[in-house]
């Protein structure tokens, strides 16, 4: 998929259009009596549903009641995401309020084909990468999340999902590339949701956590929720028999709770991981194991390629930094996902 550059005009009338909904927004908010609004209590964003979000009562340290209602909110807020606390008052006529957001600690955002930053999700702790034997895993793909997640300041975590799935003609070469990120110090965990295989590894590392599931559709992130939360009964679909890709089933990012403690957030879908916002001099800072040789090459301005004394392509050659995480971070450079 190409990047789409806007021209002024086109730009224009986007922010137009914004500007438009915002007014709505603030238009039906206002026509709110405060007079029917309670006082400010404490609550957290776990869905939307159109102009609207629910938001979730807490209590004074912070647990979640299990009251929730759908608000309104202010248009100075700016745009809110599943994750978000804030400050609300709940209405008489079944709608809230949204008076105020709390301060973000983090944001995972991903790009539209425009460059333009989506917020996802807000205060989470990590983010889960979900990958499956069908389809087979790419690291490329596998980098593209790496690399925002890095940008991003999140930890992620990888999770092999459908084990069931395993070979003995695809276990090698997946085992042998989840290696690689091992090696390096990403964390990668296995799990089966249809046979209910590493599920208590996986909640382990989820309780008194904030996370997120991300993933192309397919790997099974809303099978991974009904296991680990039964009786959500999230939508699960089925792989594509020609592609082997999934059909979107969560269309907007919820949050669950663990009864023992944590939240989970399960974001959409997405087959694609862009990383069009970012400029081509960004993408290696999203590359972990490179930081300790990109400042020692001979030439301050090497571009890793056929300069002599380039330390990192020295790195590669000595077989400290992955070859094929070398060649990724080529393609990206030279593909269509960055600007």
């Amino acid at each position: 998929m190409s990047k789409r550059k806007l021209t002024r005009k086109q730009a224009w009338r986007v922010q137009k259009i914004q500007e438009e909904k915002a007014k709505r927004v603030n238009k039906k908010a206002q026509s709110i009596d405060d007079s029917e609004l309670g006082p400010e209590i404490s609550g957290v964003v776990v869905s939307h549903f159109g102009k609207l979000v629910e938001v979730e009562a807490l209590d004074d340290q912070g647990e979640a009641t299990g009251i929730r209602m759908q608000c309104h909110f202010r248009a100075n807020l700016g745009g809110l995401v599943t994750g978000d606390r804030v400050a609300w008052r709940e209405g008489k006529s079944g709608q809230g309020m949204i008076e105020a957001v709390l301060p973000r600690h983090s944001l995972l955002s991903r790009p539209d084909p425009r460059g333009v930053l989506k917020p996802v999700a807000s205060n989470i702790d990590f983010i889960v990468l979900v990958v499956t034997p069908e389809p087979t895993p790419s690291s490329l793909l596998i980098d593209r999340y790496l690399v925002a997640a890095e940008l991003q300041n999140i930890e992620v975590k990888i999770l092999l999902n459908k084990t069931d799935l395993l070979t003995e003609q695809n276990q090698p070469g997946i085992e042998s590339m989840l290696k690689i990120y091992q090696n390096i110090g990403y964390e990668v965990l296995r799990s089966s949701a249809k046979e209910l295989q590493g599920l208590s590894e996986l909640q382990a590392h989820l309780d008194h956590k904030v996370s997120a599931f991300v993933g192309q559709s397919g790997v099974g992130k809303s099978s991974l929720v009904n296991a680990l939360l039964p009786g959500e009964n999230v939508k699960v679909g089925e792989l594509s028999e020609n592609s082997k890709l999934g059909r979107h089933t969560t269309t907007n990012a919820r949050l669950f709770h663990f009864p023992t403690g944590g939240d989970l957030i399960d974001s959409p879908g997405i087959r694609e991981f862009g990383l069009w916002h970012l400029e081509k001099d960004d993408i290696i800072d999203g590359y972990r194991e490179f930081q300790g040789y990109v400042g020692f090459c001979k030439f301050r301005d090497c571009r890793h390629q056929q300069e002599p004394g380039c330390a990192l392509r020295e790195a590669v050659e000595k077989g400290e930094v992955s070859e094929i995480r070398f060649g990724n971070y080529f393609t990206l450079l030279n593909s269509d996902l960055v600007s």
